[in-house]
């Protein structure tokens, strides 16, 4: 049961990485209000918000192969080195002065869980 639910998590992750990646190509300047660190109009910083996005569609992509072709361990693993990434979103956010609570609970939420659901696959 552990292992399914884990499982489940571990999809919705993968399917968030790619909403959220999709949102910093299609609407970059919302998904960067949204991430916590607001962009101001004309600041010409849309490249850098596109490769957010493609990066966090990628590790999205990444997640969901492992999931239909690894063991529980490898995907345990990659959640685990994956998420850094929030944790790293994090430290960005209160670096620029961003809100705590997105910072806080938002990413560090999401590593939390990330990290969580990592233990489960592990322990299975």
């Amino acid at each position: 049961m552990l292992t399914a639910t884990a499982y489940a998590l571990t999809a919705l992750i993968a399917l968030g990485l790619i909403f959220i990646g999709a949102r910093f190509l299609l609407v970059p300047r919302a998904a960067a209000a949204g991430y916590g660190v607001p962009t101001a109009p004309g600041a010409g910083i849309t490249p850098y918000l596109a490769v957010k996005g493609d990066r966090d569609i990628g590790f999205g992509l990444v997640a969901l192969a492992l999931l239909i072709a690894a063991p529980a361990h490898a995907l345990g693993w990659f959640l685990v080195a994956a998420a850094s990434m929030p944790l790293g979103d994090m430290l960005i956010v209160l670096r620029n002065r961003g809100p705590r609570a997105t910072a806080y609970g938002i990413h560090g939420a999401t590593a939390a869980v990330m990290l969580a659901v990592a233990a489960a696959l592990l322990l299975a």
